[in-house]
C-alpha cells in the first residue's frame, strides 16, 4: 500500500468551542461531537452544541478542509422519537454535517423514511466486529464502521479485505472493559444508561477477586485487598502507528470530548506529527525521546494498547486507582424485587408464550414437564457445562415434539469471524435437526441466517430494542419477533408493547449478563492458562464490591468472561401488566435443572390464572431456592435516562 496523506484520518474529539477551534488548528482531518440530544455525552449542560452552533460549527470546519461528524449515538426511546424527527430534518436541511455517528437502528429507518441524505457512520455501541454484519449495514447506506474495540488489528485486516468499507479505530483515550452497547450495568442499578450517555462507570470501581464459594463464604477467602480489576488504562496507539497504518483503518478516532481545548491541542499535534512523518519516511520512522516525553506530559491513567496488538493483562489495568481522575459513582446495593403486583388499567386477552433458555438436555427436560411453550437451546454456554452438540440438538428437538414445545436453536452473543464460519456449518445441518426458528443477537448472524436456512429468524437482547421505529425495522427484514432492551422501564416497555409492529418478548425472569468481557480475568487472577490447567477454568469465580455484592463471573465456551448482576431478575409483580407481549423468556443458562422446572412451574401458573397466585410466597419460594437475591432490574425507573 502507497502511503499519502490522504490515506489515513486524523479525528478529533470536540465538546466546546474553544476545543474545536484547538483540534483544528492542532491538525485534525475531521472532529466528531455531539448536539444537546441524542449522543453519548450527557452529564454537562456546558458540553455539546445547540443547533446554532452545530451549524456555525460546520462552516469553520469546512473553511480550514476539516469534516465534522455529529454524534447521534444513543438508543432513543418512543417518546423521543418525534423530536428525533426535527433534529434530523435540521441536521439534513441546515447543519449539513459531513456524517451523523449512530447506534439505534431507528435512525436507519427514519432517514430513509423522511428521504434525507445524511451519510451514516456506525457507532462503536454498535459492536460491529464481523463482516456479514458490515454488508446488512452497508446494505442500509452506512459508508463507515467504527470497528469493535475488542478486535486486533489482525482482525481489522481481514474485516477490511473482507468489506471493502472504511474502518475507524479508537486510537487513543478512555476504553470501556465491556463489549460495546453490551454494558448494562449502570442503566439497570443507576437508571443511566451507558447506551444513552449517562454510564456511572461500575468499570471504576473496586472489586475482590475468588472462586464463587470462597466469595460467598468470607472465611474461606483469601484477606486480599479491594482493587479496581476493571479499569483499563487509556488506550495509546502512538508507538504501534506503523502497525495501525498498514492495518487499513482509515480514521484514526482519539476518545475524550470531555477534554479541553489544551489537552486536545497537545494530543492532536503529537498524532499529526507522528503520522505525517510515518507516510513521508516509513522505513526511517522513529519515535524521539522528544516525543515520548511529551506524550508523558498528557498521560492520565497509564497507556496501554488494549486488544489492537494482543489480549490485555493485568499490565494495562490500574489496579491501585490512582491515575483514575474521577470517579461517576460508589458500589451501592442492588434494588430487591418487591411483593406489590403492578398492575395497568386496561387488561389484554392476549396470553404470552412462556419460553426458557436452556443450558442443557436436563434444563430442557425439566423446562418442557413444568410447561414451557418455547425452548431455547445453544449458543454460550455457561462452563463447566459443554457446549450443544448436533446430538443434544436432535435430542432437544425430539424431547420438545413430544411435549408440544417449539424448539428454536440460539446463537452466541459475539460472532467473530470463527464463531461466524462454526454458525454457517451449524446452519448448513439443521435440516437435520428441523427447529422452528433461530434466534440471533446481531445482524450478522442474522443474515447468515436468512441465507442459510428458511427458518424464521428471532432478534435476541443484545440489539437493544428500544422503540416501535427499530421494531418495524427488524420486521422488515424478516424477524418474527425481538426481545425488549433490558435497560426499559416498566412504563415505557408497556408504550412499546402498544405501539410495536412486530411482537415482543420480554425477559421476566433470570441470570442477566451486567458486563460481556473479553478481558481474561480468572487468567490473570490464577496465573492459569487453558492449555496447562483447563480445570481451573471450569471453576465458578466472582467479584464482590465495595458494598458486599456478589457479581458471579461466567466463562463461555468462547472464552468471554461474563458479569452477572448480584441479583437476578424477577417481574413476576409486573406479569399482568405485560400480558400484550407475544412471549416471556426465562434466562435459565445459569441455573441447574431443578431450579429451572421450579421457576418454570411458578411462571406457568401466573400466565395461566395471575389473579389466583400469591406472588409473595413464589418470590419467597424463589429467592430460598435460588443463587442469588432476585431484583426488579430497571422497573423501579420511571423512564430511562
Amino acid at each position: 500500500m502507497l502511503l499519502n496523506k490522504k490515506s489515513v484520518e486524523l479525528l478529533a474529539p470536540v465538546g466546546k468551542w474553544d476545543t474545536l477551534e484547538a483540534a483544528v488548528k492542532a491538525g485534525a482531518d475531521a472532529v466528531y461531537l455531539g448536539g444537546k440530544a441524542f449522543n453519548m455525552r450527557m452529564f454537562r449542560d456546558d458540553y455539546n452544541f445547540d443547533n446554532i452552533a452545530l451549524k456555525k460549527a460546520v462552516q469553520y470546519v469546512h473553511e480550514h478542509g476539516v469534516k465534522l461528524y455529529v454524534t447521534l449515538n444513543n438508543l432513543i426511546s418512543d417518546t423521543e422519537i418525534p423530536q428525533l424527527v426535527e433534529y434530523l430534518k435540521c441536521l439534513n436541511d441546515d447543519i449539513k454535517p459531513d456524517a451523523l455517528i449512530i447506534q439505534d437502528l431507528s435512525v436507519i429507518k427514519l432517514v430513509k423514511e423522511l428521504g434525507l441524505s445524511l451519510n451514516l457512520h456506525s457507532s462503536i455501541m454498535m459492536n460491529t466486529h464481523n463482516a456479514a454484519m458490515v454488508r446488512k449495514f452497508k446494505e442500509y447506506g452506512i459508508s463507515r464502521i467504527v470497528a469493535s474495540r475488542e478486535m486486533s488489528l489482525s482482525e481489522i485486516q481481514l474485516l477490511k479485505q473482507k468489506s471493502d468499507i472504511e474502518l475507524e479505530y479508537f486510537i487513543h483515550g478512555d476504553m470501556c472493559i465491556a463489549e460495546g452497547g453490551q454494558c448494562l450495568h449502570s442503566g439497570v442499578v443507576f437508571g443511566n444508561s451507558s447506551n444513552r450517555g449517562r454510564c456511572m462507570k461500575a468499570c471504576r470501581w473496586q472489586y475482590k477477586f475468588g472462586t464463587e464459594h470462597a466469595v460467598r463464604n468470607p472465611s474461606c477467602m483469601a484477606q486480599k485487598d479491594f482493587s479496581y480489576k476493571l479499569a483499563l488504562k487509556d488506550m495509546c496507539m502512538y508507538y504501534a502507528l506503523p502497525e495501525l497504518i498498514q492495518s487499513g483503518v482509515y480514521s484514526f478516532k482519539i476518545e475524550g470530548r470531555m477534554r479541553d481545548a489544551e489537552f486536545v491541542c497537545k494530543l492532536v499535534s503529537l498524532y499529526r506529527r507522528a503520522i505525517d512523518k510515518y507516510i513521508a519516511d516509513p522505513t526511517g520512522y522513529n519515535v524521539t525521546k522528544e516525543e515520548q516525553n511529551k506524550l508523558n506530559d498528557i498521560k492520565v491513567r497509564g497507556f496501554s494498547t488494549c486488544f489492537a496488538l494482543d489480549k490485555p493483562t493485568y499490565d494495562d489495568i490500574g489496579l491501585s486507582g490512582e491515575d483514575e481522575p474521577r470517579f461517576f459513582s460508589k458500589a451501592v446495593k442492588e434494588a430487591a424485587v418487591g411483593n406489590e403486583v403492578i398492575t395497568i388499567e386496561k387488561k389484554s386477552k392476549n396470553k404470552p408464550l412462556l419460553s426458557v433458555r436452556c443450558a442443557s438436555l436436563n434444563h430442557l427436560k425439566e423446562a418442557c414437564s413444568n410447561g414451557a411453550d418455547v425452548i431455547y437451546a445453544g449458543g454460550d454456554v455457561y462452563r463447566p457445562l459443554r457446549p450443544w452438540t448436533l446430538e443434544d440438538f436432535m435430542e432437544g428437538r425430539r424431547i420438545t415434539a413430544a411435549t408440544g414445545c417449539k424448539f428454536i436453536i440460539s446463537t452466541p452473543r459475539i460472532t467473530r469471524a470463527h464463531e461466524l464460519s462454526e454458525l454457517e456449518q451449524l446452519f448448513g445441518k439443521l435440516s437435520t435437526i428441523d427447529p422452528d426458528g433461530i434466534l440471533v443477537h446481531n445482524m450478522g448472524s442474522f443474515l447468515l441466517a436468512e441465507k442459510c436456512t428458511q427458518l424464521s429468524v428471532q432478534c435476541g437482547t443484545s440489539f437493544n430494542l428500544f422503540n416501535a421505529e427499530t421494531a418495524a425495522l427488524l420486521k422488515h427484514e424478516g424477524a418474527v419477533m425481538a426481545a425488549a432492551s433490558f435497560e426499559l422501564p416498566h412504563k415505557q416497555i408497556v408504550e412499546l408493547l402498544k405501539k410495536s409492529s412486530l411482537p415482543v418478548e420480554v425477559v421476566v425472569h433470570g441470570a442477566v449478563e451486567a458486563m460481556i468481557c473479553d478481558f481474561d480475568f480468572i487468567a490473570e487472577e490464577t496465573g492459569k492458562t487453558p492449555l496447562e490447567d483447563p480445570a481451573v477454568f471450569d471453576k465458578h469465580y466472582a467479584f464482590i464490591d465495595t458494598a458486599d455484592e456478589i457479581h458471579s463471573i461466567r466463562r463461555t465456551q468462547y472464552n468471554r468472561n461474563n458479569i452477572l448482576f448480584a441479583h437476578d431478575l424477577c417481574l413476576l409483580p409486573y406479569l399482568s401488566s405485560l400480558t400484550e407481549a407475544k412471549s416471556f423468556c426465562i434466562e435459565a443458562q445459569d441455573y441447574t435443572p431443578q431450579y429451572t422446572g421450579q421457576i418454570v412451574s411458578i411462571y406457568r401458573q401466573a400466565i395461566d390464572d395471575f389473579s389466583s397466585c400469591n406472588i409473595g410466597k413464589m418470590i419467597e419460594s424463589m429467592t430460598k431456592s435460588g443463587p442469588r437475591p432476585l431484583g426488579s432490574g430497571v422497573y423501579r425507573y420511571e423512564t430511562a435516562k
